[in-house]
């Protein structure tokens, strides 16, 4: 059993992610989840949001989430899946899976928050088979300017607090390449557009292969 809670950011997380989804991130995640199949792994499933994207040609889902309130609502969505989705207690470093056992992983906004990207990522590359895939979409560091000098003051003060964890400022392409992953596909945009970017605004979304 893991002891990750963050109770005020999974309150503000259950209320923000259908707003979320409303304004733009449904496509996002209909885009990250449009070839995924076979057995999948999601680390830091949350709400289970992503329940509603993942297309006929999966075939079981592992759900693995730390924070119990998250969790449970994961639990509620999963009622409703087409395919056996099992969520479970767990954290991205040490997943609870065997070696090789799984056809994809899929992370979204969850590579931000993890203590050692470095660890889950070697995790993540562990339990997918030779050949698999990691799906993923996560915010990341800007590319300089005054942007990046924000999210690195809010990394050393209050975000991570806050966040759950969260860090705005991580270079999460450069670590997937550098656990061995060999990226296929990576768009690079900002979400949301608005006119002041938000801190969290860059982000990417691609397909890697172990």
């Amino acid at each position: 059993m893991t002891r990750t809670q963050h109770p005020v950011f999974a309150r503000m997380w259950a209320r923000a992610a259908p707003s979320m989804d409303r304004h733009g991130a449904a496509e996002h995640r209909a885009r990250l989840l449009a070839d995924v199949a076979g057995r999948v792994l999601e680390v830091g499933a949350g709400t289970g949001s992503n329940l509603a994207y993942y297309p006929s040609t999966v075939t079981s889902l592992i759900a693995v989430e730390p924070e119990p309130r998250l969790r449970a609502e994961a639990e509620d969505a999963a009622r409703g899946a087409p395919f056996p989705v099992t969520v479970v207690d767990g954290v991205a470093d040490r997943l609870p899976a065997d070696d090789a056992s799984v056809d994809a992983v899929v992370s979204s906004l969850v590579l931000c928050s993890v203590p050692d990207q470095a660890a889950a990522l070697a995790e993540i590359r562990r339990v997918l088979r030779p050949g698999g895939r990691l799906y993923f979409w996560e915010h990341v560091r800007a590319d300089g300017g005054a942007l990046a000098r924000v999210q690195a003051g809010l990394d050393a003060t209050v975000w991570p607090f806050f966040g759950g964890g969260c860090h705005t400022g991580r270079d999460t392409a450069a670590a997937i390449i550098a656990a061995g992953f060999t990226v296929e596909r990576l768009e690079r945009f900002r979400f949301p557009e608005t006119r002041v970017p938000m801190p969290t605004s860059p982000q990417i979304l691609g397909v890697a292969v172990r």
